[in-house]
């Protein structure tokens, strides 16, 4: 039976929680170890505190700092066991504040600090000065409250952030503050989260990829803009279908061996768990497009798409690689309605057919 999956928490609620850790260090003097903050659901859920410190300056004007460690559950997440910290100013006014938006109790401001690009949802704004006023208990000062992730900027490379909009750093969010396993509906958001940018950026041809790599390595091919460029993963024909109603004129579908023999297959989702690779599928699917008998003895000892590609490449069938390339570009220009080209990649980036 398999193991079900771990929800975590969101960048916003670590936030808070830091937020909380922070200001109880500022008004009450102890550095606390663990905090508990209140959820939108109006549960309520336990943080460990990372680490408090204290920095003043000449006028005695200090600053408060704590931080909690992001886990994100078993979700794919670049930001899981991330550092998120918070600081806490006691201010006199709003004059002095720069990179900072006024949250839902006027007297706290969320100030954006090191690798942070933006707060950007009511959510976590309100979870933040929600978890400030349980720490203040009851005294009326007003607070800024800058969110900062020492390493946000570099992880930020690693997400579609910039392609989004989000410069600069992370994105604070989490409306919920439980970050539940990847979901189709998260997938398929952030597919026309990136179509609709590079619709708005005036791009007139989209490519779809099925993972960074693969993305990598058309990059090396054609001029188009980064906001043309949207990660599908498993979902083919969603993405072919959304990129065609957004009216791209022209679709570029980048994809390793696996992936292009399952679109040739027009396996809709690629992930293996809607439609596993069958090498008796596969081989059947190279017998109607040309491979010999001779050929198809010595691939049907053939474990993965992988060792059927080596051996067709060991054998030099290049001719029967591009017609299985030419088979997915059949079936993406029938779902999709416009032209579409395909590329095949290599594990290393290197782009082997174009079609």
């Amino acid at each position: 039976m398999a193991r079900r999956l771990r929800s975590g928490y969101t960048t916003g609620a670590c936030a808070a929680a830091a937020a909380k850790a922070a200001v109880l260090f500022a008004v009450c003097g102890f550095q606390p170890r663990s905090v508990e903050i209140p959820f939108p659901d109006g549960s309520r859920h336990v943080f460990d505190v990372h680490g408090c410190q204290k920095k003043c300056g000449d006028a005695d004007d200090c600053l408060f700092i704590a931080s909690v460690i992001k886990d994100a559950g078993d979700d794919p997440d670049v930001t899981n066991g991330a550092e998120i910290m918070a600081g806490i100013r006691m201010i006199a006014g709003p004059s002095i504040l720069r990179d900072c938006v006024r949250g839902p109790e006027e007297r706290i401001f969320i100030c954006r600090g090191q690798g942070v690009g933006m707060v950007s949802k009511p959510g976590p704004r309100r979870m933040i000065c929600e978890a400030v006023l349980e720490g203040l208990g009851g005294e009326e000062k007003d607070i800024a409250v800058t969110i900062s992730i020492p390493n946000g900027k570099l992880l930020a490379e690693k997400t579609l952030n910039r392609r989004l909009g989000v410069i600069d750093g992370l994105s604070v969010l989490g409306t919920t503050g439980i970050v539940k396993p990847v979901s189709a509906e998260a997938w398929t958001a952030t597919i026309e989260a990136s179509l609709s940018v590079a619709k708005a950026a005036g791009v007139s041809e989209a490519v779809l990829s099925t993972g960074r790599t693969s993305e990598k390595g058309v990059q090396s091919l054609i001029n188009l803009p980064e906001e043309a460029y949207a990660m599908m993963g498993d979902y083919l024909r969603f993405s072919l279908i959304a990129a065609s109603e957004k009216g791209f004129k022209k679709i570029h579908l980048a994809g390793m061996w696996a992936k292009i023999m399952k679109a040739a297959m027009e396996i809709p989702q690629t992930h293996v768990r809607h439609g596993a690779l069958e090498v008796e599928q596969a081989l059947m699917l190279l017998e109607k497009l040309g491979a010999g008998k001779k050929m198809l003895r010595e691939l049907a000892g053939a474990n993965t798409a992988r060792e059927i590609y080596f051996r067709l490449s060991d054998q030099g069938e290049y001719e029967l690689i591009r017609a299985v390339c030419r088979k997915a570009k059949a079936y993406a220009e029938k779902t999709a309605g416009v032209p579409v080209k395909v590329y095949l990649v290599s594990s290393s980036a290197k782009v082997l057919e174009h079609v």
